[in-house]
């Protein structure tokens, strides 16, 4: 993933500082990413999400809102309402860039001022609340102790987070008095919900209002024990791998055609977490998976192993040929199944030959059906000529190019 740190104007002529994180292969669409309530663009989930919606193609742009993070501004001064426009002005700058968004995403507060927003980005197709309150006043819940100072002196300092925040009596005015009922009902915008039942902070009863209120197409889809930040690594992930399946349904993520000449298409494989092995593995349009590594082994365990990929490749093809075979002669097979372990041994162990190392597959295949003993017998024979165990057998040559 490629990450591009740009600058563009909020609604009131201040500086926001924002990140557009970039596919690294071809670009199918453009999410807009809406922080939570005086977070920033950089807190985990934001950045996680991020980045496994760019590496399935998607472009994310995150920014800071007026007066958070790096953008400038004062925060007093801004309101639910003025959060909104930053919205439509960060929507208009990626349209000037050709990249007008189709996917809005928004976290918390962020998800309110996603769907107060999105009638006023018309590029967008659908829209993604997660752990989104329905009354947005409910975020003065945070800072109840400090309204009445607020109402009297017009501003007052609250602590969110851990860190001093100045909150505006316009914001809370602004937020309190705001009601997303007809927003959400003329979306006319694919809705997709996420929300953990355990929040704490917004309560569940919070997504099924937003679900109630709208009108098909409309999604619902548990966080399960996730926090109200999405701090755990894989829940963010899991939160992206549902926006990108649920986004296809709506979006044209169809990528370009392989470069001619290419036999089976191209399998591009790309980090999905660098802190890790997670890895996505995409072949074309229609086909993703995830490699990785045991526990034991430094990974997280969410994927095959390499030589896991290897093996499966070699179980597939076994089971492919022998169901080719057995349908060209008319025999009864019922079922095909093949098992597949990998290890390395001393080559004598293997044949008696030299002490270097080897790699070795074994496979036991099992057979269903009313077969004979010579059908079995040649169905065995006919399991070692899958072209992927002849190429295992032969030596291959990997020719490698830095691009």
């Amino acid at each position: 993933m490629a990450t591009e740190r740009l600058t563009f104007t909020g609604h009131g002529g201040d500086k926001l500082a924002a990140r557009l994180d970039l596919p690294r292969g071809p670009h199918l669409a453009t999410a807009l990413f809406a922080h939570c309530f005086t977070c920033s663009k950089d807190i985990p989930a934001a950045r996680r999400i991020a980045a496994r919606l760019a590496s399935m193609g998607i472009a994310v742009l995150r920014f800071d809102f007026t007066g958070l993070g790096h953008s400038s501004g004062e925060f007093a001064n801004t309101t639910f309402t003025s959060n909104a426009q930053d919205l439509v002005a960060a929507a208009q700058m990626l349209e000037a860039r050709g990249m007008a968004p189709d996917l809005l995403i928004g976290h918390s507060l962020g998800g309110a001022a996603v769907l107060r927003a999105a009638e006023d980005i018309p590029s967008a197709r659908g829209v993604v609340t997660l752990g989104a309150p329905f009354d947005p006043g409910h975020v003065t819940h945070n800072f109840a102790d400090a309204l009445p100072t607020i109402a009297r002196e017009g501003s007052g300092e609250v602590q969110l987070g851990g860190r001093p925040v100045r909150i505006g009596r316009d914001f809370v005015e602004d937020v309190s008095g705001a009601s997303l009922t007809d927003r959400i009902s003329a979306l006319k915008k694919a809705l997709l919900v996420l929300h953990a039942p355990l929040d704490e902070v917004v309560g569940i009863e919070n997504a099924t209002n937003i679900f109630s209120a709208a009108k098909h197409p409309k999604s619902f889809v548990t966080l399960d024990d996730a926090d109200h930040l999405i701090s755990r690594a894989a829940d963010a992930e899991y939160a992206a791998d549902v926006i990108s399946a649920w986004a296809t349904r709506y979006l044209d993520l169809t990528p370009p055609a392989p470069p001619p000449g290419a036999p089976e298409g191209i399998i591009r494989v790309s980090e999905a977490d660098p802190s890790g092995f997670l890895q996505d593995v995409q072949n074309g349009p229609d086909h993703h998976i995830l490699a990785d590594e045991p526990l034991a082994y430094g990974g997280t365990n969410k994927g095959l192993s390499p030589y896991g990929l290897v093996s499966s490749g070699l179980g597939a093809c076994t089971s492919m040929t022998i169901r080719m075979y057995a349908r060209r002669k008319g025999w009864p097979l019922d079922h095909v199944s093949v098992d597949v372990c990998h290890d390395k041994v001393h080559a004598q162990d293997a044949s008696g030959g030299g002490g270097d190392k080897i790699d070795v597959f074994r496979r036991r295949i099992r057979l269903s059906g009313n077969l004979s003993e010579e059908q079995r017998t040649r169905l065995l024979q006919i399991a070692d000529k899958c072209p992927v165990h002849r190429t295992l057998e032969r030596a291959s040559e990997v020719v490698t190019e830095l691009v």
